[in-house]
């Protein structure tokens, strides 16, 4: 209920309360030491319970400030809350001046003040954000929303008990607000603090537990990034904000598991119907635990130019919103938010599960190209891939680059028309998955299918990925990849090579031979339209299938796959390919594996 905190608190809606002189007696058995805060209808104490000889919090509202009984009636909800992340009430009760309040001391700093103070890492946030989600789940199953869950009313203890005590503990429930931001109260009972209001609250609508699952959300996005993207400079500006959709997550923290961005992105929607569960959101955040940082200080985007980007796109969505209680005018948010202090260096190193891939796939195709493309490897098929998963799995890019180039050096000497496709074939990666390199092997996986007549699947495999550009990069890379593999291996993985490409043995001891009688006829005779029809296809594919009903989701998947494997063998005829090889059953995979993809990711 209050903190040890001196800060004061704004007053935005009723005069001062009459202060209790220190030293007085309230209740019979309650003595008021000092003043911690005020808020729109009392003033919260330190007080002495002189019962039980301990330090407890005493919010005094005067009666002249509560006329239609509200403390009274929020103290009986608060009453049936018992959580280790909830501060306790002890007791009510009222004179012929005040409604008391009482209830546990917390001594420890708000979750504002942690956030002000760049105390707080990722993990610490997540932490805190799991106790939040117990503590809303136990008083929504009481009947209980909160309707003002915001920083300052998440207060972290100094001190945690090992495995007793919980990191953060949620106040305030439906009691007076004790504000430090723009508070909202009008007729109709609209109350709460506008920078975390849910759209419904604002209009003044009926409210469902969902109200607090946004607000919960706007506070975790503000806790990892250091801006709360509703927040403007006074009260009219941030009302014109509410209900605006907020520009995704993982734009402005790329080095966040891209399933943990996506929960807290549904839990911030406009509309409650599209919000997730307070249990899914905790899932999402228990899951990310072990794989965001635990170093604490303030946030710092990847690159100074990341905040300005999210800036405009914080205005442009002010400007394109859908929905909310009203119009939005366009604004800027760089003259309204404390800078991020440049203190934290740059995010952009891969977590755990970003490098188990990327170092997995590397091995994998390291060791394949050892076993494939040479006459004779210079080291063990085992060892080499081994080298080349831990150069990878130690530094991502620089790792894979090098082994890339181990690769093209060997070649070079023993087959250097091979070395030229390999360089064809792993130039474009780090240009247009720069900023994945986690995905930088995983084109591989297109012949690999092919070679299991299944090629056609590959566009759904990439389509998983989270923006439209690496999803059509993987596509484009994996067909591209296929095409090169059948030159390569003179094998039809899905359609075949162009008949005036020789087999390998005819160019594989000259660069030159290679450039004019494989990758020459590769290019000029539109093979690499495949390469952009998987492109387009991958992009595509979340856009159909968004996860909002199942049976949607199917007839969406089976079109898509349909029009792709049609799409495929009108391209293969047109360039006088051979017929594409296991096309039905690859749109048949293509198919299942959208739609399971999409109902284990949930909604889009």
């Amino acid at each position: 209920m209050a903190s040890t905190t001196k800060s004061e608190l704004v007053n935005h809606v009723h005069p001062p309360a009459p202060a209790a002189l220190a030293g007085e007696l309230v209740l019979g058995r309650y003595r008021l030491r000092r003043r911690l805060g005020a808020g729109g209808m009392g003033v919260v104490h330190l007080a002495r319970d002189e019962h039980l000889e301990r330090d407890v919090a005493v919010k005094r509202i005067a009666i002249e400030l509560d006329p239609d009984g509200r403390g009274e009636r929020e103290a009986l909800a608060a009453a049936r809350l018992s959580h280790p992340g909830i501060v306790a009430l002890y007791e009510s009760g009222r004179d012929e001046q005040a409604v008391y309040l009482v209830s546990e001391l917390v001594v420890g700093r708000t979750l504002a003040e942690l956030l002000r103070d760049g105390a707080l890492s990722d993990r610490g946030a997540l932490r805190i954000g799991v106790t939040l989600c117990d503590a809303l789940e136990h008083a929504h199953a009481r009947g209980v929303i909160h309707r003002d869950v915001k920083p300052s009313n998440v207060i972290c203890p100094d001190r945690v008990d090992d495995g007793a005590g919980a990191p953060a503990k949620l106040t305030d429930f439906g009691i007076a607000r004790m504000a430090d931001g723009d508070v909202l109260t009008r007729t109709g009972d609209i109350i709460g603090t506008l920078a975390y209001m849910a759209p419904e609250q604002a209009r003044g609508q009926r409210l469902s537990g969902a109200a607090d699952v946004y607000a919960l959300g706007i506070v975790l996005y503000e806790a990892l990034t250091g801006v709360n993207p509703i927040r403007a400079g006074n009260p009219a500006a941030t009302a014109r904000r509410v209900g605006m959709r907020l520009p995704a997550l993982a734009r402005v923290r790329r080095d966040l598991p891209a399933q943990l961005c996506r929960a807290i992105d549904a839990a911030a929607a406009p509309d409650p119907a599209a919000r997730v569960s307070v249990g899914t959101l905790r899932r999402a955040l228990v899951g990310a635990l072990q794989l965001v940082d635990d170093d604490a200080g303030p946030i710092a985007p990847p690159r100074e130019r990341s905040l300005t980007a999210t800036r405009r796109a914080l205005a442009d969505a002010s400007r394109h919103r859908r929905g909310g209680p009203c119009e939005l005018a366009a604004g800027r948010l760089g003259h309204t938010q404390r800078p991020a202090p440049p203190e934290r260096l740059a995010r952009l190193r891969l977590g755990p599960a970003g490098r188990l891939v990327a170092s997995a796939t590397a091995a994998g195709v390291g060791g394949a190209a050892l076993a494939g493309l040479g006459p004779q490897p210079p080291v063990a098929v085992s060892a080499g891939a081994l080298a080349a998963g831990i150069a990878v799995a130690l530094l991502p890019r620089a790792g894979w680059l090098l082994t890339v180039l181990a690769l093209v050096i060997w070649l070079a000497v023993e087959a250097p028309g091979v070395a030229l496709l390999v360089l064809f074939a792993a130039g474009p990666v780090p240009v247009v998955l720069a900023r994945r390199p986690q995905a930088w092997s995983l084109p591989a996986l297109a012949p690999l299918l092919g070679a299991a007549s299944l090629a056609g699947a590959w566009p759904a495999l990439a389509g998983q990925a989270a923006r439209w550009h690496a999803r059509a990069a993987l596509g484009a890379l994996g067909g591209w990849w296929l095409s090169l593999a059948e030159a390569l291996t003179s094998d039809r993985l899905l359609a075949g090579t162009p008949h005036d490409v020789p087999p390998r043995a005819r160019w594989e001891g000259s660069v030159l031979d290679a450039g004019s009688d494989a990758l020459a006829p590769l290019l000029s005779s539109g093979a690499l339209a495949l390469a952009a029809l998987w492109a387009v296809a991958a992009a595509l594919l979340p856009l159909l299938v968004r996860g909002r009903s199942a049976a949607v989701d199917v007839v969406a998947a089976v079109a898509w796959a349909a029009t792709l494997a049609a799409a495929t063998a009108a391209s293969a005829r047109a360039l006088a390919l051979s017929p594409p090889r296991g096309l039905v059953a690859g749109a048949a995979v293509a198919a299942l594996l959208a739609v399971a993809a999409r109902a284990v990711r949930g909604r889009a």
